[in-house]
C-alpha cells in the first residue's frame, strides 16, 4: 500500500500505479485501479490535460489565493454514470444558492497543499457538507490547479469513484441547501446545454439540470471533462441562459 510519503513522490496530478482504495487521514491515495470502464477516458483525460485547457483563470504567479479543494464525485446510478454536486445556501456571503462541487479551504490539519493536502480537504468538506462516508470514494486523479477571482481562492479539483455510495444530505443548512446527482446522460444531453453571460461580458458553459442552473467554476470543470473524455455532445452554444434563471 502507498503511504502518503510515496504518494508525495509519486508524479502529482497523474494516477499512481497501484493502492487498493483512497485513504483518509493517516494515509492518501491516488489510484486508478478499480474502475469501472466507463470512468477509463477521465482518467486519461486527467493524466494528459493542461491547465490552460480547463481554464483562462489560472492561480496567480505571485503564489497568492486561498489554497481549497473540491470533490468530483462519480458515481452509478439507477440510470448510469452519475456527479454529486450540491447547492449552496441563499444566505452565504459568497457563491450563494449556486450549485458546486463539495469542497472547501485546506485546513492545516490537512497537510502540505503541493501533494496530500487538497487530497484530504476534499474528502473531508464532502463528508462534512454532505454527510457521505468517505471510506467509499476511491481517489483516482487530480487536476491541475486553477483559479476562481471573485473569490480568490486557488482550487485543486479531486476526481473520486464512489465505490461504495452511502446516504447524503444537506448536513448543515446554514451553508447547503441541498444534495444531488446529476446523471452524465444528462449532462452530455445537448437539450441541458447551454451559455451564461456574466455581468463582465465573459461567456462560460451552463447545464440545466435537476431544477438547477450549473454555471461559472463547477460548469467550466464539467464542460471540460465532458470534452476531455470524449463525452461531449454538439450543442447550441448560441442559447443563452440568464444567471437568474432557476425551475
Amino acid at each position: 500500500m502507498r503511504t502518503g510519503e510515496d504518494t508525495h513522490r509519486a508524479s502529482y496530478g497523474r494516477t499512481a500505479p497501484s493502492g487498493p482504495q483512497a485513504g483518509y487521514g493517516g494515509e492518501v491515495l491516488v489510484t486508478a485501479d478499480g474502475l469501472p470502464g466507463w470512468l477509463h477516458p477521465v482518467v486519461r483525460a486527467v493524466d494528459t490535460v493542461a491547465p490552460e485547457q480547463l481554464s483562462r483563470f489560472l492561480p496567480p504567479e505571485n503564489g497568492r489565493g486561498r489554497q481549497s479543494a473540491v470533490l468530483v464525485l462519480f458515481g452509478e446510478g439507477e440510470t448510469g454514470p452519475e456527479l454529486l454536486l450540491m447547492e449552496r445556501s441563499g444566505s452565504l456571503r459568497a457563491h450563494a444558492g449556486q450549485p458546486a462541487f463539495p469542497g472547501g479551504a485546506l485546513d492545516l490539519e490537512d497537510g502540505d497543499p503541493a501533494t496530500t493536502g487538497p487530497l484530504r480537504a476534499a474528502l473531508r468538506e464532502a463528508e462534512e457538507e454532505t454527510g457521505l462516508d468517505p471510506a467509499g470514494v476511491q481517489l483516482f486523479g487530480v487536476l491541475p490547479k486553477l483559479y476562481i477571482p471573485v473569490s480568490g481562492f486557488v482550487v485543486t479539483p479531486v476526481l473520486g469513484w464512489w465505490r461504495a455510495p452511502s446516504p447524503i444530505q444537506a448536513v448543515d443548512p446554514a451553508e447547503t441547501a441541498r444534495v444531488f446527482t446529476v446523471p452524465v446522460a444528462d449532462l452530455t444531453d445537448p437539450a441541458n446545454r447551454a451559455t451564461t453571460v456574466h455581468p463582465s461580458g465573459h461567456l462560460g458553459p451552463a447545464f440545466t439540470v435537476e431544477g438547477a442552473l450549473v454555471w461559472g467554476f463547477t460548469a467550466g470543470v464539467i464542460d471540460r471533462l465532458l470534452h476531455f473524455a470524449g463525452w461531449e455532445r454538439p450543442w447550441d452554444r448560441g442559447r443563452q441562459v440568464p444567471l437568474d434563471w432557476h425551475a
